[in-house]
């Protein structure tokens, strides 16, 4: 019973580490695909309206987008350039 125990402790304090390190890259992939989506929608406001939302509040009064998706798991707001419509 103690060998599977200490097997155990082993076990678990080789993974705990690991998985506090993948937290910052989950924020990023999160945040990489919520910039798509939303590229994805000024796209498509484009097409609709054929010119570049003024913001992104623009999308979202327009119901393209929420306002959760104004800003990365992470908590960093979205860059959006209207000249060119780039999300980033």
């Amino acid at each position: 019973m103690l060998i599977v125990l200490m097997i155990i402790s082993v076990l678990i304090i080789l993974i705990v580490p690991n998985l506090s390190d993948k937290s910052d890259e989950v924020y990023d992939k999160g945040c990489s695909a919520l910039v798509n989506v939303v590229q994805a929608q000024v796209d498509a406001y484009h097409i609709e309206y054929n010119a570049y939302p003024s913001s992104l509040g623009a999308l979202e009064s327009e119901g393209y987008i929420t306002e959760e998706q104004m800003k990365c798991p992470d908590g960093n707001e979205l860059d959006y350039e209207s000249d060119g419509g780039t999300v980033s």
